[in-house]
């Protein structure tokens, strides 16, 4: 069971006083203190893994109770979701657990110019976080945030001028950044380096930064207003493969859903098998570090019930994504007292001139998705494809969820 772990025993079991403590602290949450009775120790990674997983109703439950606060600085409070289900809340002092990652991942230096256009306010932490970082870097900071599609020409040409060499965002925002950027001819030559946090990284990025900047490369974190940052990656490791941090213990359970169990006894959120959502396993990674590293699959809620039938939203959104001018896909789920009434696929454009086949696309996924053809047999009109000038993104965060589900009035 050991080997699961993303840190051998003998370098975890030293540090589970951590989870000792994080373990006592959520035995005394009243509605959570039956799940843990039977749990009155944590000295072993097998006693950990025994332990029953933390959900993010659980954790808010726990949050709610305890108020957590920074014993030396101030307390931050963010959240984040909501754009497919409940938010999420997550606690951080000031710094936000930064300079333990920049000892570990340092992407900028003193020479870059960095652009942050994380989402700023709203309690959203990404723009704070980075903000972090940077300062840690001794970079110069360039603290964008939001910014409308009607301030990009003037926002890339400002970057162009001031030399940036690095940006961050999530993909969802950088892919909007770089689109219109290649569409409208604006290079940055200068930049080399391209944070991401918040989502997975689109292959799509690839294509418009080989065009605007040639020599960017990215840099990746993993993690959640809750977990904070896990994992780091560099230009050598795959997209989808992070190094955890040593204060972050990775497990994968039997279901190959990965858990977090934060070991930094600075750590204000009760971080105990902490499952995000996200499918997973521990590999070795191809940039040749040592130690296991965490390969994320991707979340296991992809699969929604479509009047009684599952429908696989990622194989849906990829098939769309392969047509012909089409950037991005996203699935808008419509029901009326849990029944499912209408599915429409979006499709952005990839640049002003693209024009998707949107009716012939639509015949297309209709008759060779089973589900599609079955659950709307007798009302085809409510499976619907249509071209739209943005996808649905969460207003405070800039993200895009690949599903979106709509109740119906």
């Amino acid at each position: 069971m050991t080997a699961s772990f993303s840190l051998p025993p003998e370098a975890a079991e030293p540090r589970l006083d951590v989870a000792r403590r994080t373990l006592e602290r959520l035995r005394g949450v009243p509605a959570l203190a039956a799940r843990y009775a039977a749990h009155v120790n944590v000295h072993t990674l097998e006693r950990l893994a025994a332990l029953p997983p933390l959900a993010k109703d659980d954790l808010n439950t726990a949050l709610a109770h305890l108020e957590p606060a920074a014993e030396h600085s101030a307390t931050w409070l963010f959240q984040s979701g909501g754009s497919t289900g409940a938010p999420k809340v997550g606690y951080a002092p000031t710094g936000f657990y930064m300079a333990g990652v920049h000892a570990h991942w340092q992407p900028l230096d003193r020479t870059d110019v960095f652009a942050n256009a994380w989402g700023a306010g709203r309690m959203w932490g990404a723009h704070y976080l980075a903000a972090g970082l940077a300062d840690l870097s001794g970079c110069r900071i360039i603290a964008l945030g939001s910014v409308t599609r009607e301030e990009y020409g003037d926002w890339l040409a400002f970057l162009a001028d001031r030399g940036v060499t690095a940006i961050g965002g999530t993909p969802s925002v950088l892919r909007l950044w770089f689109a219109h950027a290649r569409a409208t001819g604006v290079r940055l030559p200068s930049l080399r380096k391209v944070l991401w946090l918040g989502e997975a990284w689109q292959p799509q990025l690839e294509e418009d930064l080989a065009v605007m900047a040639p020599q960017a490369r990215r840099w990746g974190m993993f993690g959640s207003t809750e977990t904070w940052v896990v994992g780091t990656n560099t230009p050598d490791c795959p997209a989808d493969t992070f190094h955890p941090l040593p204060h972050q213990l990775v497990h994968v359970d039997a279901d190959g859903l990965l858990d977090f169990t934060t070991l930094d006894p600075e750590m204000l959120n009760p971080v105990l098998r902490y499952r995000t959502g996200d499918a997973g396993e521990l590999t070795a990674c191809p940039c040749g570090r040592p130690g296991p590293a965490m390969r994320v699959l991707g979340r296991r809620d992809s699969v929604v019930q479509v009047r009684g039938l599952g429908l696989d939203v990622d194989e849906l959104i990829t098939r769309a994504e392969r047509e012909p001018g089409v950037a991005r896909a996203q699935v808008v789920l419509t029901e009326q007292r849990g029944r499912a009434t209408g599915v429409d696929v979006l499709l952005l454009a990839d640049g002003p001139g693209a024009a998707p086949d949107a009716e012939r696309l639509r015949k297309e996924l209709l008759a060779a998705t089973f589900t599609l053809s079955t659950a709307f047999q007798h009302d085809p009109e409510s499976f619907r494809v249509r071209p739209v000038d943005a996808l649905v993104s969460n207003g405070r965060t800039g993200k895009t969820a690949a599903l979106v589900v709509r109740e119906e009035s």
